[in-house]
């Protein structure tokens, strides 16, 4: 059987830089630090008090009172991000056979908010269980695809990837199989995610897993850097649209990128740590080169996991060093969590949106907040520090790794 090709037709993004996906790339290039205090709630007591959220965001600039009451903060982003990939892509305009478009979505953690909120005023409320109607189908992750398929009666595969950090990278390479396999024509595909919550920070912290550099929230995401000290968590949802190759040539879209490779791995190792060698990093590249059926020489450009932890950007930088040789050296890549913080579960997608406007832009976005080498990551390393450089992007690949091992890597050619 001959598997069928998967590229580009639209993107839409809401993120801490940028409440769309021009915004976003120009903040990108520009090195914005999206990082700033927490104002989603009282942070006084907590040892992180900043975060990158999403800046100037009104639920009812995009929904209706009524329709934005049933929707968590996360499913919010997502159906932003959706609608404009939507919109950017003409698929309503083409009048597609929407029994063949399908939604899948990755959320690594899901409603935390809606969570938080309704087990807060169960337990304020002397055990008497008055929970919100609405409690359980806005804290789902499922339902942010669900709701995208009901705006628009999208009849495709439908459901949601949760690996964790990985999660909407998994969400890429699900669509790209079954449009592989001409199980849909088009599959609208991202991620979403909202925890910057008293919990989520809470929790995060209780690991040890986030920057405290409260006195300088704007240099805490520092990838790379010798004095990193975690990563900075961030807010919002990115989508790409998916579309089988003769189908969005048939239609006359505007086709941006091909999706040509998925890889997926797991470190098996630790359940949050990575691997210290970097194993799964290095199998998860390796796997996405030979499904892309591309050789490590020709890798143009990498948008690195790099979160700015002690352990994980090394063992990143390793796999790397080890699975690309001397090409290694040659590649230009980044972290831009050093800008946006980490998504989460969106993660993988806007990461993988950024990696696209390499190939279409021929510029590649800085990792800001360098300012001491590590010596444990080889210098040889093109890491593109603090300045975007202009360079002709052919191939791009994106890391995502989340806890619990879960690695997932995708690779996009120029048409």
């Amino acid at each position: 059987m001959e598997l069928k090709r998967v590229v580009v037709t639209g993107f839409g993004a809401i993120t801490p830089i940028g409440n769309n996906a021009k915004e976003y790339w120009e903040n990108l290039i520009k090195g914005e630090s999206g990082a700033a205090p927490i104002t989603l709630f009282d942070s006084t007591n907590f040892k992180t008090k900043f975060a990158c959220e999403v800046k100037n965001f009104n639920a009812l600039n995009y929904f209706d009172k009524k329709e934005a009451k049933k929707m968590d903060r996360n499913s919010q982003f997502g159906q932003i991000a959706a609608r404009e990939a939507i919109a950017h892509s003409r698929l309503i305009e083409d009048e597609v056979n929407k029994d063949r478009v399908g939604v899948i979505w990755g959320s690594g953690i899901g409603g935390l908010e809606t969570f938080e909120t309704e087990v807060l005023g169960w337990a304020a409320s002397n055990n008497i269980p008055r929970f919100n109607p609405f409690f359980i189908p806005k804290m789902i992750a499922d339902i942010t695809p669900g709701n995208i398929s009901i705006e628009y009666g999208f009849h495709g595969p439908n459901y949601t990837t949760v690996s964790a950090c990985a999660s909407s990278a998994n969400a890429l390479i699900d669509a790209k199989m079954l449009i592989n396999l001409g199980k849909a024509d088009v599959i609208v595909c991202g991620g979403s995610e909202a925890a910057v919550t008293a919990s989520g920070m809470g929790g995060f912290n209780a690991m040890h897993a986030l920057s405290t550099r409260n006195d300088d929230p704007k240099t805490a995401s520092r990838p790379f850097d010798k004095d990193r000290d975690g990563f900075v968590l961030g807010e919002g949802a990115g989508c790409i649209i998916l579309e089988e190759y003769e189908h969005a040539k048939k239609r006359g879209a505007t086709i941006y990128a091909e999706l040509a490779g998925g890889g997926m791995s797991a470190d098996a190792h630790h359940m949050t740590a990575p691997h210290p060698e970097g194993l799964g990093a290095y199998l998860v590249m390796k796997n996405c080169l030979e499904d892309a059926g591309v050789t490590a020489d020709e890798v143009d450009h990498i948008n690195m996991h790099g979160t700015s932890t002690p352990l994980g950007d090394i063992a990143e930088s390793n796999a790397i060093a080890k699975l690309f040789g001397e090409h290694a050296f040659d590649i230009q890549i980044n972290s831009t969590k050093s800008m946006t913080g980490h998504l989460l579960g969106a993660a993988g997608v806007i990461e993988a949106i950024a990696a696209l406007h390499t190939i279409i832009h021929g510029i590649v976005p800085p990792t800001i907040n360098h300012f001491t080498d590590d010596e444990n990551i080889d210098s040889r390393l093109n890491f593109t520090f603090n300045n975007a450089v202009e360079k002709n992007v052919d191939i791009a690949m994106s890391n995502t790794f989340g806890f619990g091992g879960h690695n997932a890597c995708v690779l996009f050619k120029k048409i």
